[in-house]
This record gives structure tokens, sequence and C-alpha cells, in this order.
């Protein structure tokens, strides 16, 4: 069965070949036991969906690739030779890397597009994949094992690394991280860690603002391509990049939303930018709250604002 396929029959599909009887439907109340599973979940992090994992009822997550269905990419055998890469219509660079069990991407998908309410998916089994945004900077899923980071570095460029993935995202997945970490002090990349919760704009919100400093920083540096990364790519990391994009480039929040999609497809909280933009804009303790503000306010800011914006930001590289 393709990816994307599903066992459910579509009510509009064409009826069967003649001699050939339809499949029995479910289970009365299958379906329903099933969403119970989901909406009662405590949280919605796939390390806390072990209930819905082990769930005999509960159906696997129909593929949704984004725009541009991106194509696998494979590496070649092991022995110290350089990794071939495929480049989808999208732009986005995939590397095979490692497997894991389907249930698992099931249940992060279905996180993701409960929280997220987006048609992304993540599927780690086609290993790191990625888009280069600008000449500095690459906006991508984890890295998996030693040999991504070698990838990066000598097919990319890459001299820092920016992860926004908090320990539970990475033993959710597997990784051995140590040895992920250990290469890149091998190879002369600085390793940086920013984390922020999974799927929770309040925490995107909050950790913005030292994130996006770090990334600056790194920028500024100017020894090599900037490598930022969350898990799958589609939320935390490509927020990250456009907001620096946003407080730093010049441009207004869509602007580099845009920017950023058209090479990466993915939907990033645009409210958790713009709530962490009027975070560093503000300079009157008495100003209006940030949720009484029209549903598109500081999606473009003043000259004087982004010059306070940068300032803070800076401010914020040490801390």
């Amino acid at each position: 069965m393709e990816r994307g396929s599903s066992s459910r029959r579509d009510p509009e599909a064409a009826p069967n070949p003649p001699g050939i009887p339809p499949p029995p439907p479910p289970p009365a109340g299958l379906l329903s036991a099933c969403l119970a599973r989901i909406v009662a979940l405590p949280h919605p992090h796939p390390a806390n969906m072990a209930a819905m994992a082990t769930a005999p009822c509960f159906p696997a997550t129909p593929g949704l690739p984004a725009r541009g269905a991106v194509a696998a990419r494979s590496r070649m055998a092991a022995g110290g030779s350089r990794s071939q890469r495929r480049r989808s219509s999208s732009g986005v660079f995939l590397c095979r890397s490692s497997t894991t069990g389907s249930t698992r991407m099931e249940d992060y998908n279905t996180a993701m597009k409960r929280m997220m309410r987006n048609p992304y998916e993540y599927h780690h089994d086609l290993g790191m994949n990625y888009a280069i945004i600008s000449d500095s900077l690459i906006v991508g899923s984890q890295p998996q094992k030693p040999e991504d980071i070698d990838h990066l570095k000598d097919e990319e460029k890459v001299a820092f690394i920016l992860c926004l993935q908090q320990d539970k995202d990475i033993e959710y997945w597997g990784i051995d991280f140590q040895t992920v970490v250990n290469r890149c002090k091998e190879l002369g990349i600085k390793h940086i860690r920013r984390p922020a919760v999974d799927f929770d704009p309040d925490s995107l919100r909050t950790q913005l603002p030292k994130a996006v400093a770090s990334l600056e920083w790194a920028i500024s540096e100017g020894k090599g391509r900037v490598y930022v990364h969350c898990t799958a790519g589609l939320g935390r990391a490509p927020a990250v990049a456009i907001a620096y994009m946003f407080w730093f480039e010049n441009m207004n929040l869509k602007t580099a939303y845009e920017k950023l999609t058209s090479k990466r497809p993915c939907g990033p909280n645009k409210r958790a930018i713009r709530a962490a933009t009027y975070d560093l804009a503000k300079n009157d303790p008495h100003k209006e709250s940030f949720d009484s503000l029209p549903e598109h306010a500081f999606e473009g800011i003043a000259d004087s604002e982004r010059r306070l914006i940068q300032e803070r930001v800076c401010a914020l590289r040490e801390a």
C-alpha cells in the first residue's frame, strides 16, 4: 500500500468490481473509541502518547505530503564515501539516515496536526531533511547520526548548529545524541542548544529572543552556514529563522514568512512570532496586553522598534 493510502473505503470511490464483495464496515463504536483516546490525552507531546501507541483501534495517519512532494535521498554504503543527495521539487534535501517504528511517527504526526493545525508530516525513516534558506542559513529536521554531521560539514559548509529540541524530544526518537555532539566537536562545528517545548506557542514565544540571539551571533561570525533544527523542522526551527529575518533583515513578517515557506513548506506559529516581537518592542509598562491587540498587530514594525528589538536580542547572546 502506498503512503497516503488508507484501508478505509472512500464513499465516493468507484464500486467494487463484479464478484468482489465490499469490505466489511468497522465494528460499531470503533472510530468514536479511537477519537476518545486522542481527546483524553493529558499532554500533546508524543512521549506522553504511549496509551495511544498501544491501542489496537488507533488508525494509521494517512500521509499528507507538503507542497512539492519530497523524494527520499539515499546515502552511500558505509566506508567513508561521500554521501549523495536528491533535491525535491520543493528544494528540500533529504538524507536517508535511520529507520523507526511507523507507530511512533504516526503518534508524532497526529500530535503535530492536532496542535499546529496544518497538514505537514515528519517522516523520520527518510532521514535528515532540510532546505537552504540563504547563503548563511539552513533550516531542517534533527540530525540522526554522526554521518549527518559529516554531510552538513562537507556538503553544506555548516559551521554552527542551533538545536531547539528538549532532551525528551531526542530520547523519543532513540537518537544517540552524545555521538552527534561529539562529531560536531571533532569537525569544529559549534553546537548550540536553545530548547523550546514542541507544539507549544507560549514556550516558543518565550524562547524566540534567546534562540534568535544565538542565530544572529552565529551568522555574524561569518565562519560558515548555520543549521537550525528542531525535531521535524516544521515548527520551532522555521519560526526562529523567520523571526531572525523579520528582526534583522529589514523584512516585515509576511515577507519573511513567505520567503521561508516558499523554500521549505511548513506552518510555524505566526502568532508566537508576533507576540515575541511585541514583548521585545514594548517600551511602556502600561501598554495594552498583546491579547487585546488586533489580529495582525506587530506583523510590521517601525525603525525605532526594530532598533530596540535588535538591541535587546543582541544583549541576550550570553544569557
